[in-house]
């Protein structure tokens, strides 16, 4: 005798419909299982990939980072000499200029300019001239006249900035060509 046929005939309808929804929801739970773990090794699998990847890139910032760092040291230390030089040379044109104006108020050394010849005059009757050219002079047999000393220390004043203005301006180009090549 077999199973079915204990079970009463208005019920055996129903009982194989339950068995068979009971095996199918069964298949479909055990599928569901079996995708859950293939699931769970794919996201597994992901992950050790992302974190591989992260790790590269991560690395890759850290070495860009040291590159920019070492750049950015190296320029510093370029700027620093540039601006030791031309410090140096700021110094050295300061005293000059110093000496020159102490040479200027000791009457060491004076300042002369060239005189413009009188219109009309003839340069054969020149007997006004020295017959030797005294030392010092650029130019023999010119007339010359000599600047007053306040004058003349205005003037070394006047270069003195001029000189520092012209260092200053070469430092400024000399930082943004270095900061320009550095890019």
């Amino acid at each position: 005798m077999s199973l079915l046929a204990l079970i009463p005939a208005r019920f055996r309808l129903m009982t194989t419909a339950g068995l068979a929804l009971t095996l199918l929801f069964g298949a479909a739970s055990l599928g569901w299982v079996v995708q859950g773990w293939r699931m769970g090794e794919l996201l597994a699998e992901r992950d050790k990939i992302h974190a591989q990847t992260l790790g590269r890139i991560q690395s890759a910032a850290a070495l860009e980072t040291q590159r920019a760092h070492d750049k950015r040291l190296m320029l510093e230390q370029q700027l620093q000499a540039s601006s030791q030089t031309e410090y140096r040379k700021l110094i050295d044109v300061e005293d000059k200029a110093a000496r020159l104006r102490d040479r200027l108020a000791t009457a060491e050394l004076r300042l002369s300019v060239l005189t413009a010849e009188p219109a009309g005059v003839d340069t054969d009757q020149q007997s006004e001239l020295p017959a030797t050219a005294r030392s010092g002079r650029l130019v023999d047999g010119a007339r010359r006249a000599d600047i007053d000393r306040a004058a003349a220390q205005r003037i070394v004043a006047i270069t003195q900035r001029g000189d520092r203005a012209i260092i200053a301006l070469g430092m400024c180009q000399r930082y943004v060509r270095t900061i320009n090549a550095t890019r």
